[in-house]
């Protein structure tokens, strides 16, 4: 059995811009089908819209609200929500505010930079103000 505690996990920034502490990934852990990540998005911060060829991802709000855009359509999610996006789907995610937010990132296969590509920012940033 493999445990480990989230307040081990160090913090870096991804290519997307995003601060991630990963909890489960090929950094830390016997893994081979998938990772976990705990990421922070300051108040008025967005990651930079990308996509991930080959790689499915679940996010999950563990605190704040935050604007998400999946392919072009736009929801604003709370604490509670989880969020599908496919491999190869265009992502963002952006925080309105006041607070941080907080999210569980689900990858499979793990994350990888190298499975990252960075977009022009899309729909969501028309949001920021709102």
């Amino acid at each position: 059995m493999f445990i480990r505690r989230l307040a081990e996990a160090q913090a870096f920034v991804t290519k997307d811009g995003s601060s991630i502490r990963p909890i489960l990934d090929l950094s830390c852990a016997p893994v081979s089908r998938q990772s976990l990540a705990e990421a922070a998005l300051d108040p008025g911060r967005s990651t930079t819209r990308h996509r991930h060829p080959g790689t499915e991802e679940f996010y999950f709000l563990t605190q704040g609200r935050a604007w998400m855009e999946v392919d072009g359509e736009v929801r604003l999610l709370a604490e509670g929500d989880a969020c599908l996006i496919p491999a190869g789907a265009t992502h963002q995610l952006h925080n309105p505010g006041p607070g941080p937010v907080r999210l569980l990132c689900c990858c499979a296969p793990p994350y990888s930079d190298q499975d990252t590509e960075l977009l022009p920012d899309g729909p969501v940033v028309d949001r920021k103000n709102l």
